[in-house]
């Protein structure tokens, strides 16, 4: 009966983690899809910034939400990771991993705690900065600034890079976590190797979509 609960929590638990998951990966896509606009027209990219910006739903609504989902995430990664090597018998030590699973796969807690850094990172240098634009300095409202803020934030090369070094981890993250997170709530099962083409095609595309857009803006608009 105890191990029946047991295992039970931890099958609860990863539902948890894959729902978080997928829920980043939809404002990840979102995101990506803004700054992908920013390539082609700045006057597009400011209206959609302006929108993201201003409107209260978003603002005080999903944004509170997504911070909680981040943190949830990660949080729930580390305490299923450190549940997994505690299980582990020590025979596991001479197992070969290399030659069962990626290497996105046995270490999804270090691709993790690296992306957790570049977010915190982010959100300081994004999110934080325009709450004091907004409320703290109380700055009168410009609609046309965002396009040169963001073309502002890659004039450095090694804030280019690492920003870049941090996207190629994410998408090792991706590579493994997508699909485990639709194989987790049951959807593998349904759809099978289809699905998996589209993870990964996700896990490549988004990434590098974003390292494009920064080096275009570093070394085109800078």
């Amino acid at each position: 009966m105890a191990k029946s609960a047991i295992l039970k929590s931890s099958i609860a638990k990863k539902v948890a983690m894959a729902l978080s998951g997928l829920f980043l990966i939809m404002f990840l896509s979102l995101h990506f899809f803004i700054n992908m606009v920013s390539v082609f027209s700045a006057d597009s990219f400011n209206a959609m910034s302006h929108f993201m910006g201003y409107n209260p739903l978003i603002q005080f609504v999903m944004q509170p939400v997504l911070i909680a989902g981040v943190v949830f995430h990660f949080v729930m990664g580390f305490v299923l990771e450190l549940k997994n090597r505690s299980a582990r018998p020590v025979a596991y030590v001479k197992y070969d991993g290399a030659a069962n699973a990626s290497w996105a796969s046995r270490n999804m807690i270090i691709s993790g705690v690296v992306v957790l850094a570049f977010l915190g990172l982010h959100m300081y240098d994004f999110w934080v900065q325009e709450i004091a634009y907004k409320y703290c300095l109380a700055n009168p409202i410009d609609e046309t600034r965002y396009y040169g803020e963001l073309v502002h934030k890659f004039e450095s090369p090694v804030r280019t890079g690492l920003y870049s070094v941090a996207f190629v981890l994410l998408g090792l993250h991706l590579w493994h976590g997508f699909t485990s997170s639709l194989q987790s709530v049951g959807f593998d099962n349904k759809i099978g190797k289809s699905l998996h083409k589209i993870c990964y095609a996700f896990a490549v595309i988004v990434p590098f979509g974003f390292i494009f857009i920064a080096l275009f803006h570093h070394f085109i608009n800078n």
